[in-house]
């Protein structure tokens, strides 16, 4: 796997390094030395499918405060989609500030979210499905989402998005009280 990191600390696009013949390829899509070596949390407690059947799905922001924040990896298997990660760390340089990648079945790539930081993804094809990996269990009341299109955060979303959830629609723009605590 080939890490590099972004201007955001601790995310990282990972690319799959891939061993192939007349009969196809093998790459790893997680190596717990390899994630170790580049600083990263290598603890995986579960693993997520999400499909979207349309075009222009948004879904996020999300995130889990402490104790429950986690650390995602996240891959897309079919389509593509816009990913968005935004960083919640008071203490970083970057905060609130976002790197945004495109994740596609062909490109292989994926990027790795860590604690503190949020994440969100606008599909760009029919039926696009993501695979990820978390290092802490889905927990209710630690989760928090913010607004898509809070103005503070300045994502330029590359379509508007056109399904989502109510959930997703009526998160609050981003406030510290409700957020960070």
């Amino acid at each position: 796997m080939k890490f590099t990191e972004t201007p955001i600390r601790g995310v990282f696009t990972i690319e799959l390094e891939k061993r192939g013949d007349d009969r196809g390829f093998f790459a790893r899509l997680f190596c717990e030395r390899e994630f170790q070596q580049h600083g990263l949390n290598p603890r995986i407690v579960q693993g997520n499918n999400s499909v979207s059947r349309y075009r222009g799905t948004l879904r996020g922001i999300h995130y889990q405060l402490a104790p429950r924040a986690e650390d995602k990896t996240f891959r897309c298997v079919r389509g593509s989609l816009f990913d968005v990660v935004i960083d919640l760390r008071p203490e970083s340089p970057t905060f609130l500030k976002h790197f945004a990648t495109g994740l596609t079945a062909e490109n292989r790539t994926m990027i790795h979210v860590p604690k503190g930081c949020a994440n969100s993804f606008l599909t760009l094809e029919n039926h696009t499905e993501i695979f990820y990996l978390a290092s802490e269990f889905y927990s209710p009341e630690h989760e928090r989402g913010i607004r898509y299109n809070d103005p503070k955060l300045g994502i330029k979303w590359p379509m508007e998005p056109m399904v989502i959830s109510d959930k997703d629609r009526n998160h609050p723009d981003f406030d510290p009280a409700i957020h960070l605590k």
